[in-house]
């Protein structure tokens, strides 16, 4: 087990330290599950009044907090308790767990397939024809990358993800597990016979830029053709939908739930909140936000926020709900 001193912590985290505790620090735990040899965080004002009865020795909290920490007890002030607390959270890092063989005898890799230096692919792994590994890369149980694909230096690939052929991953990202990369784009038509529909082939691909993370069970479909792309930076959460020819810029945000239809465009920065839906050739310029559980029908201009269903103006929106609310008394 780890322990560290308070003065070891804050050296780490580069704070201001407020009190002393002599109990040595095992780990970090929120301000009401926390035992006496553990560290917390208030990143919120509205969790001050849990500290008095917090079994905490110390937390990390923002610097504008006026609060003493009590006896035996420390705190170290900061400008963001959050990005304190990630630094910390490093610290304390088990570690992910461990692929002891370079290639396992049970994974099936095509010979054709070309292998970075210090790559390891588990048990019951696919590598098929063409595919390129860079170095670095983790590939645990059950995953596939299919024909052509190209993964870059120090990927990870979670358990059941399957990238589909021609796709391309860039550099550092990170698939949870059961991630979907290139499947099918939702293409049908009615037939001209009025016999059912007819599937639109999807013969794009899919292009990943570099340090994207997506979390499990998220989907991002290849493009009808060309290609869906997500830029640099991107972050994706869990049960997250991306149809086919989306472009998004660096550095989005996309929370669990939400999802872009057909040919959607996203810009440099845009957040997109949980449960949001956003219809098909719309554009969501740079730095907007779309609030949870909207629904966006139109094009969304640069730095706005929107809010509702259909989503507008959060200003305006917040407006008419308060409108209807005097209404209903």
């Amino acid at each position: 087990m780890k322990l560290f001193s308070i003065e070891q912590i804050n050296e780490i985290i580069q704070g201001e330290l407020v009190g002393q505790t002599s109990i040595k620090i095992s780990g970090p735990e929120q301000l009401d599950k926390a035992g006496e040899d553990q560290i917390s965080f208030i990143g919120n004002k509205k969790y001050l009044k849990l500290w008095e009865s917090s079994n905490a020795c110390a937390a990390i909290i923002q610097k504008e907090f006026d609060i003493e920490p009590g006896n035996n007890r420390a705190f170290i002030k900061v400008n963001s308790a959050d990005l304190a607390l990630a630094k910390l959270l490093e610290v304390f890092n088990p570690g992910l767990p461990e692929i002891e063989k370079e290639i396992d005898p049970r994974a099936v890799i095509h010979p054709t397939a070309k292998i970075g230096i210090g790559s390891k692919i588990s048990a019951f792994c696919y590598v098929g024809k063409n595919v390129v590994i860079g170095n670095g890369v983790s590939l645990f149980p059950n995953v596939t990358v299919m024909d052509d694909s190209i993964i870059g230096d120090g990927s990870i690939l979670w358990s059941g993800t399957v990238v589909r052929e021609r796709s391309e991953i860039g550099k550092g990202c990170i698939f949870h597990a059961n991630v979907s990369i290139g499947a099918d784009g939702f293409g049908y038509r009615p037939r001209e016979d009025g016999m059912g529909l007819a599937k639109i082939p999807q013969i794009g691909n899919v292009i990943i830029g570099n340090g994207v993370e997506i979390g499990a069970n998220s989907c991002v479909d290849r493009g009808k053709f060309s290609s869906t792309i997500l830029g640099d930076g991107c972050k994706i959460d869990n049960l997250v939908q991306i149809a086919h020819n989306c472009v998004l810029g660096r550095s989005c945000i996309m929370a669990g739930n939400s999802g872009l239809a057909g040919s959607v465009t996203l810009g440099d920065g845009v957040i997109i909140g949980g449960s949001a839906s956003i219809k098909d050739h719309v554009t969501i310029h740079a730095g907007a936000v779309v609030a949870a559980g909207s629904g966006v029908m139109n094009d969304v201009a640069p730095g706005k926020t929107v809010l509702g269903y259909p989503a507008g103006d959060s200003r305006e929106v917040l407006k008419q709900w308060l409108a209807i609310k005097k209404l209903s008394k």
